[in-house]
């Protein structure tokens, strides 16, 4: 297919996209994609293929109209890719429990691809990773399986993610969507394509490297600002000073950066300053500052855990055999994922101080999925009262459902609440006769 064909198909709405990966980033992109193109929906996971199909997505980012789309097929039939003219990948690029990149998943969504596409398709990859992986890891392996010459009978293409689940606001729909391509005109089709979709407005990269680069910096620069906060509230917490009276004394200046104190969890932030920090020691070049936030941010959990027991002591609490409550589990407010949530290293370092119970509640988390990936069984209702209760992460439903009168309730005399994300006034806190602690 020529390329000015390509092009004009893109501008009429007559390609057949392909997306390879149904998650967080894949099932927005593809249902989005679905008001302009046909699209074919490929995932490796037959049970989240059934659910599609059926109008659910068990993260909750997209409603069942737009997953019946008439336009989409949803299939774990490798052999749909060979109808679609280009073929987008967003499969997870994690990390292993050395902290080394594990690119196994992206590579095996290569070798797919390769078998299956035809001659003339564009292969475009959202997911993150260090400058070079395209060009130098991807291609070779597109062309050993399809058995094409890159740019001569394929052409590829980045166009990072910027997906914030839980967030409402910043959307596919409303954040500016870098592209870039292995060659201008190829930048200009997924200009023409994501343009379609994005409202905020496209921005062409110079280059394939370019867009990489500036994807996983993104997450670099807020692990390390968000480090950065950590380490302070954990420094005024010893100097014994409020580190939100600091930070909202701060907040006055214009230009200070309200980046606030939390645990960092998830499959973003916590992966991508490894994946550059690789890159760098590779060729060399030894990194000072971009590992920095990770090592901050790995501490946390620890670090309130000890608090706590130190609090729970002061207060004349037997620690072993004091009740403890967590409300919220998830890595972030107001999602369903639990992947990496740091909340349970909370918990995990909680259970080395022999403190045996311990209760979790979430409305958003998955109970059976907490249970296989993590071993603990949470309580779908509150029924006792606790010791300790720990606010840890700020669902908009828990802020309904728990009120002060409402913890109140579930409290014990004297006992200890820690709001680690300073969702309620330390001082009312206080009246209600409940000890504070915050991050």
């Amino acid at each position: 297919m020529k390329q000015e064909e390509i092009i004009e198909k893109a501008k009429n709405n007559k390609l057949t996209i392909c997306v390879v990966g149904l998650g967080y980033v894949g099932l927005p992109l593809a249902t989005s994609l679905a008001k302009h193109y046909k699209v074919v929906g490929y995932d490796i996971d037959e049970k989240r293929i059934n659910e599609l199909k059926n109008g659910i997505d068990r993260y909750g980012e997209v409603n069942k109209e737009k997953i019946l789309n008439n336009n989409i097929t949803y299939t774990s039939n490798e052999k749909e890719i060979k109808r679609c003219d280009v073929v987008i990948v967003g499969v997870p690029t994690p990390v292993d429990k050395m902290k080394n990149p594990f690119l196994k998943p992206l590579k095996e969504a290569t070798k797919t691809i390769g078998k299956n596409m035809k001659k003339d398709t564009i292969v475009v990859y959202e997911s993150t990773v260090w400058p070079g992986v395209v060009e130098d890891i991807c291609v070779p392996i597109l062309e050993k399986e399809s058995k094409m010459k890159w740019k001569r009978d394929f052409n590829v293409g980045y166009s990072p993610e910027r997906m914030n689940p839980g967030d409402k606001k910043h959307t596919l729909e409303t954040i500016v969507k870098v592209v870039s391509g292995d060659e201008k005109w190829v930048a200009d089709v997924l200009e023409i394509i994501y343009g379609k979709i994005v409202k905020a407005g496209i921005y062409k990269a110079p280059s394939i490297r370019v867009a990489e680069a500036a994807k996983v910096i993104e997450n670099v620069q807020r692990d390390i600002n968000i480090g950065l906060m950590n380490e302070l509230a954990m420094l005024f917490n010893e100097l014994g000073i409020d580190s939100k009276e600091v930070f909202d004394a701060a907040k006055t200046k214009w230009n200070f950066l309200p980046f606030e104190p939390g645990l960092v969890g998830g499959h973003c932030i916590p992966v991508d300053p490894y994946y550059l920090v690789h890159k760098a020691e590779e060729i060399g070049f030894h990194t000072h500052v971009i590992l920095a936030g990770r090592e901050v941010n790995e501490t946390l959990p620890k670090f309130v855990a000890e608090k706590i027991v130190i609090s729970l002591l002061k207060n004349k609490k037997i620690i072993p055999h004091v009740k403890i409550l967590i409300l919220g589990f998830t890595f972030k407010e107001n999602v369903k994922d639990i992947r990496n949530t740091k909340v349970y290293d909370i918990y995990k370092y909680l259970k080395e101080f022999d403190i045996e119970e311990i209760d979790i509640y979430d409305p958003l988390a998955n109970s059976d999925e907490v249970e296989d990936k993590y071993n603990i069984r949470m309580i779908e209702k509150i029924e006792e009262k606790y010791d300790c209760i720990i606010f840890a992460v700020k669902h908009k439903e828990l802020i309904e459902e728990f009120d002060l009168d409402r913890i109140k309730e579930i409290a014990k005399d004297g006992a200890l609440f820690v709001d680690i994300k300073r969702v309620f006034k330390k001082e009312e806190v206080q009246k209600k006769g409940l000890i504070y602690w915050g991050l």
